[in-house]
């Protein structure tokens, strides 16, 4: 093996773009591998700053139309009722309207709207599978390998089955897609989502940076000059002391490089199986993303709380006459109270990474939360989508407002991701149907 293509080189390119490890260390440049002062120069990333994570919360069958709004800024935005659950973080909040999919317009029904939407791509029709790679699973095949599991993609209701007006139900039943042929593998069951996360064996991205660099040190020894042995030797040295003065820092409560505020797990381990209760069911799979964002376990999560054309019920909520795919097409009260039901566990999730502490931010505040649905209404309006983030992304977006881009020549979805995409120093040429960022995101 080539000192080129020595697996150390790419063990330590990894190790040093983390920036969720405490370390930031530029590469000694080696007379016998010149390729290491390129990368050198390429480390920039600070690594007393918590990554940046990204999740999606999908509600099938859109809102209530009179009662999805936003409108002021900061402590002073006014929020519809349908929204009143995240009034305690509006200060963090990004209310987007008027954006749409122009693929989803095509088909005009449940399954046409929503295979598409994290990826803008077209779809097949006629039966056949065809969709484009999501922004969640395009992230989690950029970064995700930094961490034990790439992506975590959660769902609370089974897939539905069949075709329905020429389309392929799995649309309305997935929202992620790892690749145009395949939506990605949907957890329904909360203990097996845990056990992915906490069973396996330890990932070396979980080992100290020390030991990662040890591992395939030794074995470099004989490719690289006794100069640049001394080098190594130097480099091992001060990476040994950063990371005792991180766990000195530790000790004493005081943050002097990131770590996961959470080693393991703090909640029991979920009973096998789908719980009865909806509410139990979404709540746990809650719970799961806070701690799997907690524990750097993963950065992406997608959450489907419902499909789209969904036959949940809410017996909890005094609402069991009427499958929720049904209830969409009306605008009363009960509609009304499942919105919120819905809106309730986003604010949960946003009010448990918030009260995370992660140096001067929040763990809310290093992060992107995004709420969708692929429609408006229940009356399959996809003309604009109801679309809300929620967190700072590591201090890149500017929260506490709203942003209407309706009668605007670029109001692409897509444009929105290549913004979010942005934030995670992911830059695609063109991400789905757009080529342009929104400049306001």
């Amino acid at each position: 093996m080539t000192p080129r293509t020595s697996p150390f080189m790419h063990s330590l390119s990894r190790r040093t773009f983390l920036r969720g490890l405490g370390v930031t260390m530029a590469l000694p440049w080696m007379e016998s591998l010149t390729v290491w002062g390129d990368e050198a120069k390429k480390s920039t990333e600070p690594g007393s700053q918590a990554p940046v994570r990204f999740a999606c919360l999908f509600a099938g069958n859109g809102f209530h139309s009179k009662e999805w709004w936003a409108k002021g800024s900061g402590r002073g935005m006014e929020l519809g009722k349908v929204l009143e659950p995240l009034t305690d973080v509006r200060e963090k909040l990004l209310f987007i309207r008027g954006l749409y999919n122009e693929e989803a317009l095509k088909g005009n029904i449940h399954s046409s709207q929503t295979g598409n939407i994290l990826s803008g791509a077209p779809l097949a029709s006629g039966g056949d599978i065809r969709s484009g790679t999501s922004i969640d699973q395009l992230l989690a095949q950029q970064i995700g390998p930094q961490t034990k599991v790439p992506s975590l993609v959660l769902g609370c209701e089974t897939a539905n089955p069949g075709v329905h007006k020429n389309y392929s139900m799995l649309y309305s039943s997935h929202i992620s897609w790892s690749s145009p042929t395949s939506p990605t593998p949907l957890e329904l069951y909360p203990a097996l989502a845990f056990d992915r996360m906490f069973k396996d064996d330890v990932s070396k991205t979980d080992k100290s940076v020390l030991d990662a660099v040890l591992e395939d040190a030794n074995g470099l020894r004989g490719k690289i000059s006794l100069a640049d042995r001394t080098k190594l030797d130097e480099y091992l040295t001060s990476v040994r002391e950063v990371e005792q003065r991180i766990e000195q820092a530790g000790k004493a409560n005081r943050l002097q490089g990131w770590r996961p505020t959470l080693a393991q797990p703090n909640i029991p381990r979920p009973a096998d199986g789908v719980p009865q209760d909806i509410d139990e069911h979404m709540r746990l799979m809650c719970d799961i993303l806070v701690l799997a964002f907690q524990t750097d376990t993963t950065r992406f999560c997608t959450l489907k709380l419902n499909n789209d054309h969904s036959s949940l019920r809410f017996p909890k909520l005094g609402v069991d006459y009427m499958i929720h795919h049904l209830l969409s097409h009306s605008d009363g009260a009960d509609w009304l109270k499942v919105n919120q039901f819905f809106v309730q566990q986003l604010g949960y999730i946003a009010k448990k990474l918030d009260a995370i502490q992660e140096g001067e931010r929040t763990a809310l505040d290093n992060s992107l939360i995004m709420f969708c649905s692929s429609m408006m209404t229940g009356h399959h309006d996809a003309t604009q989508l109801p679309v809300v983030v929620l967190g700072r992304g590591g201090g890149k977006l500017e929260s506490g407002r709203v942003l209407d881009f309706s009668g605007k020549p670029n109001r692409k979805m897509c444009s929105l991701y290549l913004s979010l995409l942005d934030k995670f120093d992911v830059r695609p040429k063109s991400f789905g149907d757009s080529t342009e960022r929104l400049g306001e995101v």
